[in-house]
């Protein structure tokens, strides 16, 4: 007998329905979930514009990434987990095997393997991430929690990867979820961090997290000429980090920063955007451009530990929760420029 459970299914552009669709059967390896809490992520408002991911998934398709539950079912061959096991599980999983993951580039795995359906009561999880990024929870950490590691990962390497240390003045531009979990991070390694936005609440969210001072960005004329005059002797941050994805706060990032310092392009920019380069500044004053693009399979624990260890709350970022036929709704109120986080999508209520 099929099996039929609840889900949010993708259609097309700005084209989310819910409907019984079937639960698929488990292949060797693989691992039935019980969807506990799905969070929202700026990548689901931009696959819901969209009505398509050219590398995640096609319509119609179940969709959402961020997500913790309990293990349902598992397949033939899987020793690591049995039913009723809470855990958390990545979004993706590298093939451990080409040149990238064994030069320990993991999110540059040319067979980058990427999952999606955590908004849906049910979540078939590959053989392959169930091997590599399946966690299971501590007791005490709850599946709301739990849902952000896939995020906080994502912000831990962006950290790791800018090079930041105590006595660091860091500039963060861009206020939305992903921009606060780094502010979040910039402050546990001691740095200075003062934080660019346009939307007030945000910035004062930002504050709340430990930010030293933000800008409003909408008020400046030169957002670049700003940022110059922070830092020791008014020379411009450390480190700035563009979290907003766009040509124009990436190029305003490296006007920004120091000699000497570096400019981290983390939020992916529109296809075809361009950024321009002042080449005599970048040779003579020994800038470093560089990016961070997903999460690894260390950086996903890493940013586990740091939930589990109470040095980063879920909670100041997850402003709302919601039952899963709200979601067609909550995607349309976020692609408008809603004022909240992240919501928690709950197939099965609270609890």
């Amino acid at each position: 007998m099929t099996r039929r459970m609840r889900a949010a299914v993708l259609h097309g552009r700005e084209d989310v329905r819910i409907e019984e669709v079937e639960i698929p059967p488990l292949e060797p390896g693989e691992v039935l979930l019980r969807t506990r809490a799905a969070l929202t992520c700026g990548t689901d408002v931009k696959v819901f514009r969209r009505g398509y991911h050219a590398r995640m998934l096609q319509p119609p398709s179940v969709f959402g990434h961020e997500m913790a539950g309990v293990v349902e079912e598992i397949g033939p061959g899987v020793l690591s987990v049995s039913p009723g096991t809470r855990v958390v599980v990545a979004n993706s999983a590298p093939c451990g095997a080409c040149a990238y993951c064994k030069d320990d580039r993991e999110s540059l795995c040319d067979d980058l393997l990427f999952w999606n359906g955590a908004y849906a009561e049910f979540a078939r999880i590959p053989a392959r991430i169930v091997r590599t990024n399946l966690v299971p929870l501590e007791p005490g950490i709850g599946f709301r929690q739990a849902a952000m590691v896939e995020p906080l990962a994502c912000a831990v390497r962006g950290i790791e990867d800018s090079g930041i240390r105590a006595g660091h003045t860091v500039a963060v531009i861009g206020a939305g979820p992903i921009g606060l979990m780094l502010v979040a991070l910039a402050r546990l390694c001691g740095a200075q961090v003062v934080v660019v936005g346009r939307n007030a609440a945000r910035l004062r969210r930002a504050l709340d997290l430990g930010a030293d001072e933000v800008i409003d960005a909408s008020a400046l004329p030169d957002l670049a000429e700003r940022l110059r005059r922070l830092g020791p002797s008014g020379r411009g941050p450390h480190v700035v980090i563009d979290a907003a994805g766009l040509a124009e706060t990436a190029e305003a990032a490296i006007r920004a920063v120091r000699k000497g310092g570096l400019v981290n392009l983390f939020a992916g920019c529109p296809a075809e955007a361009r950024v321009a380069l002042d080449a005599q500044r970048l040779h003579y004053e020994e800038l470093t451009v560089t990016s961070s693009f997903h999460h690894t399979p260390q950086s996903f624990r890493a940013a586990y530990r740091l939930i589990a260890e109470g040095k980063v709350s879920p909670d100041a970022f997850i402003t709302s929760e919601a039952p899963l036929e709200a979601v067609p709704e909550v995607l349309r109120r976020m692609a408008k420029g809603g004022d909240g986080l992240k919501t928690a999508i709950l197939p099965w209520g609270p609890g």
